[in-house]
């Protein structure tokens, strides 16, 4: 996830596409309209589990060009030549932290499996205290780094992605959470998606000259 660290405001979403390639290629081609409301970059993951689901991070400039980018007719071509039928949650929100466990070695410039999760916590301030207090744990269960997101119109609503260095140990890490992991059992609850598992697939910084 080092790739990216520009991403302190970020428009995620979390659905499944006919054709994987296809929708990449539609992205590329719509950078100068992604880059005209403040994109600056896409990454896009592929599920390792479950096919032809995708996770896709759009990093933004400011608030005011995320409110844009919701707006914009571009995100409503995007899903429909993804096929989608019904728009899924989009997850508009701001770094709460970035936490990297490992120092950068070339095993792990290698990307690993990325778990990410969508769902309402209690309190952040408190998540965040768990989580500093259990970064031992994590990093014993082959967790690289932890990135939190808080969401710009809910306090209470986060996404957090994890990097895993393989899948083994993000099987494990699902299967027997750690406490200080509390949003891993509440994924899938209610409107929010299940735990995504993936792989990076793309990456595509977008350049406003382009």
């Amino acid at each position: 996830m080092s790739e990216y660290n520009l991403h302190s405001l970020i428009l995620a979403c979390d659905f499944r596409v006919d054709d994987v390639e296809r929708m990449w290629k539609w992205l590329g081609r719509h950078k100068p309209g992604l880059a005209a409301i403040g994109a600056h970059h896409v990454v896009l993951y592929t599920s390792i589990w479950e096919p032809g689901r995708v996770l896709v991070t759009i990093g933004i400039k400011q608030p005011k060009s995320l409110r844009e980018l919701l707006r914009s007719p571009t995100i409503f071509e995007w899903f429909d030549i993804s096929g989608v039928e019904d728009i899924p949650p989009i997850f508009g929100g701001e770094v709460v932290e970035k936490i990297d466990l490992y120092e950068p070695t070339p095993e792990t410039h290698v990307a690993g499996v990325i778990v990410g999760a969508m769902t309402s916590v209690d309190d952040v301030a408190a998540l965040m205290v768990k989580v500093h207090d259990g970064l031992e744990r994590f990093r014993g269960a082959g967790v690289r780094k932890i990135w939190v997101y808080r969401a710009l119109d809910d306090g209470r609503e986060v996404m957090i992605l994890q990097e895993i260095d393989s899948e083994v140990s993000a099987r494990q890490w699902i299967d027997h959470p750690d406490a200080a992991a509390e949003w891993m059992s509440k994924s899938g609850l209610g409107a929010y998606p299940t735990l995504f598992v993936g792989k990076l697939a793309h990456i595509m910084s977008i350049d406003e000259q382009d």
